[in-house]
């Protein structure tokens, strides 16, 4: 059998062929997908080893050694049951993950899939929050949730947590009869769908399914929590589906800190409770302000920021798929509102700004000389050009030979788990 030579795009199978494909990576996908056909383009540039079992799969499926992994995976799509798989050749795709630099292959989602097509806000903060911290996330989230937006976060403990309970609480409030028009709260996972993580949150994430939530993963079923996937699952629910974030409390080395800096990076309205300046707590929110993020007292800062991409709620707004696609078409303007704010704070706005690149596909064949020499793994190649001076990123890219897109990713990682940190002057190793 030999491949179609029609030209068309990744089937749902194909996508998700190409999540368990061990060395395709999102990045690659995402350059694929724009300027190569498939599957001829991609088998022409893509290395041998990641070439050879594509066209296998290509020709002949069911002789893959990832078929019925593949059938597996495929078979969790089961939309009655509350079961959504999606890639980006389905329909229901949220349009905005294509406006990352990495958007992921394959969606697994349990619950409410229409809960995607509603405008999103994320609320981020310290596991270990304060009474007033938790109080301050479960009220944020309820009002948001009266007032026409749905809440997203990633079920861990602290803020997290008092984020959903909020919203839930609030779209409860709103109709429980009106389940298919509610608004609700989408928790983004670290780990495969059908995972509980942390073990505590399963009443929580019960909570969540019934009262018209939805709990989404880019990992496939059965794929256990680890660092490295925190970081993307952050990169995945604030840049990938919220329009902006709130950041409740966090201390200076908070992952908090290193989901708003991914967001102002991706152009979203960052948001920041201010707190004591002797509070710990509340030193990574201080930062967040002084750095550009909008200060908050209440939910009307938040959407006094975001009149310009969506209309003010009331009892005679437009449908929601209509303010959704007003929110797309007004992603230049967010951009360009984000890059104002940034102007006006040129004196301190270095530290969580990080320039990004429209790089050219390259050739993914490896050359001759990159073949001579071991390559070093993604996670630990940026730490063999650290130390204690801080690196810009810029020389670290140029040292390192890795994509300025991919670099940022693997230094977030690596920040999560405390093995680097960013300071005045670019990066540095801990």
């Amino acid at each position: 059998m030999s491949i179609d030579v029609e030209q068309r795009g990744p089937s749902r199978a194909d996508f998700v062929f190409l999540a368990r494909l061990p060395g395709f990576g999102t990045h690659t996908a995402a350059k694929l997908r724009e300027r190569a056909d498939w599957p001829q383009g991609w088998l022409a540039v893509l290395p041998p080893r990641l070439a050879a079992p594509l066209r296998l799969w290509c020709e002949r499926p069911e002789s893959s050694p990832f078929h019925e992994q593949v059938m597996t995976d495929l078979a969790w799509h089961a939309p009655a049951q509350g079961y959504h798989l999606l890639t980006p050749a389905d329909p229901g795709w949220p349009a905005m993950l294509d406006t990352l630099p990495d958007p992921p292959l394959a969606l697994w989602a349990l619950g409410r899939q229409s809960l995607l097509e509603l405008p999103m806000l994320a609320i981020v903060g310290a596991r270990k929050a304060s009474q007033a911290g938790l109080r301050h996330a479960h009220d944020f989230a309820a009002e948001l949730v009266s007032r026409g937006w749905s809440v997203a976060s990633g079920l861990a403990l602290g803020v997290d947590a008092a984020a959903h309970q909020g919203a839930l609480a609030a779209s409860a409030r709103l109709g429980a009869h009106d389940y298919a028009a509610n608004l609700s709260t989408l928790a983004v996972l670290g780990c495969g769908g059908d995972v509980v993580y942390p073990a505590q949150q399963h009443h929580l994430r019960q909570r969540l399914l019934e009262g018209g939530g939805l709990l989404l993963s880019e990992h496939p079923p059965g794929t256990g929590a680890h660092a490295r996937h925190f970081a993307r699952r952050n990169r995945l629910m604030i840049t990938g589906l919220s329009l902006g974030v709130l950041v409740v409390e966090a201390t200076l080395r908070s992952g908090s800190l290193v989901s708003a800096r991914l967001a102002m990076e991706q152009n979203r309205e960052v948001f920041a409770l201010p707190g004591r300046i002797d509070d710990i707590t509340a030193s990574g929110c201080l930062e967040l302000i002084r750095q550009g993020a909008t200060l908050v007292r209440d939910v009307d800062d938040m959407l006094a920021e975001l009149e310009h991409l969506l209309p003010a709620h009331s009892t005679e707004q437009p449908s929601v798929q209509a303010r959704v696609a007003s929110s797309r078409q007004s992603a230049a303007v967010s951009a360009a509102s984000r890059s104002a704010t940034l102007a006006r704070q040129a004196t301190t706005s270095a530290t969580f700004a990080t320039p990004t690149t429209s790089l050219p596909l390259p050739s993914l064949a490896p050359s001759a000389s990159s073949a001579a020499t071991p390559p070093v793994s993604q996670e630990a190649a940026p730490l063999c050009f650290l130390g204690a001076v801080p690196m810009a990123l810029d020389k670290l890219v140029e040292l390192s030979g890795t994509p300025v897109s991919e670099l940022s990713m693997q230094l977030l990682e690596l920040e999560l788990e405390g093995r680097v940190m960013q300071a005045p002057g670019g990066w540095k190793r801990l």
